[in-house]
């Protein structure tokens, strides 16, 4: 397993590295906010892969669940989730791009990127 293959496994939690001591993520997801990226909290599972956002502008939309995510991330309500609204119908609707770990969320809330939750 080279380096690079390690820190993505370390980003994701799944081993400890007995190489960094202070316990730091090497990698985590920040919103790319020229893309129009933000967080989000689910609010509301509405079924048929769809979710009910509050988002950080402090509107609610519907959120779709992609089919690359579908079945491989489970969501629950109260999950912080990084989502990019729609181009049109942008205050009511969105897709939901990332969903935040407890300790990638540690990590940002950390760091001072995340201050809204």
């Amino acid at each position: 397993m080279t380096s690079r293959q390690r820190r993505i496994i370390l980003a994701r939690g799944k081993h400890s590295n007995p190489d960094q001591s202070d316990g730091e993520l090497v990698r985590v997801r920040v919103p790319n906010r020229e893309n129009g990226e933000m967080f989000g909290v689910i609010v509301q599972m509405l079924g048929h892969d769809r979710v009910r956002v509050r988002c950080e502008d402090g509107e609610v939309r519907v959120g779709r669940i992609p089919g690359r995510m579908k079945k491989r991330v489970w969501m629950r309500i109260g999950d912080t989730v990084l989502i990019v609204p729609w181009d049109f119908q942008s205050d009511s609707k969105c897709d939901v791009v990332w969903r935040y770990r407890n300790n990638e969320l540690e990590w940002l809330k950390r760091r001072g990127i995340l201050k809204m939750f």
